[in-house]
């Protein structure tokens, strides 16, 4: 009985240790897969933060550089489209997007603000 025992609790063991193998096998590919997926996409976010701010700088952008403001939350430029000429004929909010990517839901509702209601102007001053 005892050598049955052993023989039992022997192969508990192997079988403890192979499973413990599997996982850790399974555990690392994952890992692995995690990381390089993160580093993708970090390499992807500041990719297209780089190309957001090159973006006035392509000859086919069609506003001058000296009227932008980079504003980059809910809008990325704001466009005083002739200013720098002193002859000032619209502003013109700009969101840039890359290929697929759609409008999230603050943009939408900046969008959709801005179709339908006028912007106004206001001056804040700071006595010290």
């Amino acid at each position: 009985m005892p050598a049955e025992y052993i023989q039992l609790i022997i192969w508990f063991i192997i079988w403890v240790v192979i499973t413990y193998l599997i996982l850790l096998l399974h555990f690392n590919s994952k890992l692995n897969n995690e990381k390089k997926k993160s580093v993708s996409q970090s390499r992807n976010t500041i990719l297209w933060e780089i190309s957001e701010k090159v973006l006035p700088l392509l000859p086919e952008f069609p506003y001058h550089t000296k009227d932008l403001v980079f504003l980059w939350k809910g809008v990325d430029y704001v466009v005083f489209n002739w200013l720098s000429q002193w002859k000032l004929k619209e502003i013109v909010f700009i969101e840039v997007k890359s290929w697929n990517s759609q409008l999230n839901r603050n943009e939408i509702m900046i969008k959709d603000y801005l179709r339908h209601c006028p912007v106004r102007y206001e001056v804040i001053r700071i006595n010290y």
